[in-house]
């Protein structure tokens, strides 16, 4: 049995639309668009702006620290730019975004951000308001289902634990994420409640009151209604359309091919997967041995509990790839609507300019994720959208790329990655990945900050991107460092819009917290 599982897409999918009531006829007579919000703050005309991002950020579990307190007081540190609003890059709560852990593992740490923060222990997961837009993306961890036997097992060990100050502890509770349960009632506009006809209505005569080109659509109101449309959605401000994904739903492995080379593929996986399993094992052997309270001891155990989380994500990613199906399963509706909304978005002379924001990196050279399956299944479905936009936009975009910026998490890093010519229509964009907003950080793979990729009939790899930004785990032993990360992104008014990047970094070194100056950068 698996510690975790994760939903089949089919499922996700069918779930999610049915917590916001997708398209159901009362929605569909009053005209409203599901995948739209409009940011009531009076402010969304003004071509220059910033906004904050973080990714990955949901942990509570560390001894004694909390980065992702430390990264959430960074960004309230920005005040003096008046940020708009706060994009996070998914993974919202660890280990299965189970409600039971929203209370440690994301009130608390960004209690300043909610209505009635300073009360945080009295706030339910479920009725959260907040006083900056907070606008979420889900991750994979916000899916996970914990199987029962395995909940029971960890709830009913829980005081043991706590007293024995158990060597390694997982944040889970008895049920997970109930394939997105949690974070559907957390942050989406849970439509499901209602259970007639008139409740409903009335609802969306409150606040579903925006007028927009595709019909009406919710009003997100700070500090009064605070609530997302849908997993997916789509906002205008400053003249930039934002397009935040669900990656989930279109990140299933593409099958291993069947032929010689495809064999010889499965064979070496499934060797990957006996070394990561013998290497487990190892790291179960040294924690039994540490003292969680010696202050050294005790990070080396948070380590090893961030190495044996990132084996089981792998060892999970090569199942997923071994077992993958020709058939497999992919949310071409949402695919679609993207493709559709990009063109309407070029076809729009108020749009200056288009950022995407959704969890798996197409590109990054994080250690654990630049080869993922999961990694290059993003890859090529987005690689198919912009390819179809740019086709039927042709001259209009005159040489820029189709998107100005792409934001991803997953990968627990911060990184500023640019592709070149890839020969598809992600070519020459610039892409940030900010995942190291609070849980386990990941070292650059050893191969080096390029990325190449085979291409059919070249005789040689080509180079798709380079990264030319890496912070992540880095040194060894006493000079080991652990630098978690957010981003403050400055707007700059004109057309093409330009970027300016302020990574925002606390380090974790030798047991106690400092705050290098990052040096921002303009794209």
């Amino acid at each position: 049995m698996q510690f975790i599982t994760d939903p089949p897409i089919t499922h996700k999918i069918r779930q999610m639309k049915q917590r916001v009531r997708w398209q159901d006829s009362c929605i569909i007579s009053h005209n409203i668009d599901q995948t739209r919000l409009v940011i009531d703050d009076q402010q969304g005309d003004n071509p220059e702006f910033s906004f904050l991002v973080v990714g990955d950020s949901g942990t509570g579990r560390h001894r004694g620290h909390s980065p992702q307190r430390e990264i959430a007081q960074l960004l309230l540190k920005q005040s003096d730019y008046y940020p708009r609003f706060l994009l996070h890059t998914g993974d919202v709560v660890y280990l299965t975004g189970s409600a039971g852990y929203y209370p440690q593992n994301f009130i608390k740490p960004y209690r300043e951000f909610l209505v009635g923060g300073d009360r945080y222990k009295q706030i339910a997961y479920d009725q959260m308001v907040f006083n900056l837009p907070f606008l979420p993306i889900p991750g994979n961890h916000d899916y996970y289902n914990l199987p029962l036997l395995y909940g029971l097992m960890a709830q009913l060990s829980w005081p043991v634990r706590h007293l024995l100050k158990s060597r390694i502890d997982f944040d889970v509770s008895w049920r997970g994420s109930e394939t997105g349960e949690a974070y559907a009632r957390a942050f989406l506009d849970y439509l499901q409640q209602f259970h007639n006809s008139p409740d409903l209505e009335r609802h969306l005569d409150q606040y579903y009151t925006a007028e927009t080109s595709t019909g009406r659509c919710l009003k997100y109101q700070p500090s009064q209604f605070t609530r997302l449309p849908n997993r997916y959605y789509t906002f205008c401000y400053g003249g930039i359309d934002f397009f935040a994904l669900d990656s989930n739903t279109f990140n299933a492995p593409i099958p291993i091919p069947e032929n010689q080379a495809g064999e010889e593929q499965r064979r070496q996986l499934l060797q990957r997967l006996r070394d990561l399993e013998q290497e487990k094992q190892e790291l179960l052997v040294e924690s039994n041995k540490l003292d969680p309270n010696n202050p050294e001891q005790s990070e080396q155990l948070d380590d090893n509990q961030a190495k044996l989380e990132q084996i089981d994500e792998m060892q999970f990613d090569i199942h997923k790839r071994l077992n993958a199906e020709s058939n497999g399963e992919v949310d071409i509706e949402q695919l679609r609507w993207l493709k559709n909304r990009l063109i309407a978005s070029w076809q729009n002379p108020e749009v200056r300019g288009r950022v995407l924001f959704f969890h798996h990196p197409p590109y990054v050279t994080e250690a654990t994720k630049w080869e993922q399956a999961q990694t290059l299944a993003i890859r090529y479905h987005l690689r198919q959208v912009f390819n179809t936009v740019s086709q039927t936009i042709g001259e209009q975009a005159k040489e820029r790329p189709i998107v100005d910026l792409v934001i991803n998490g997953h990968a627990h890093c911060l990184e500023h990655l640019y592709t070149g010519d890839t020969g598809y229509a992600d070519s020459h964009i610039n892409w940030i990945v900010c995942g190291g907003s609070g849980y386990s950080l990941r070292r650059q793979k050893s191969e080096g900050p390029e990325l190449y990729e085979e291409i059919e009939n070249e005789p040689n790899p080509r180079l798709v991107a380079k990264s030319k930004l890496f912070i992540g785990r880095h040194g060894h032993g006493s000079k080991k460092r652990r630098p978690y990360s957010g981003l403050r992104i400055d707007v700059r008014s004109g057309q093409p819009p330009r970027f300016f990047v302020q990574p925002l970094v606390a380090e974790r070194f030798h047991s106690k917290w400092h705050y290098p100056e990052c040096e921002g950068f303009t794209i």
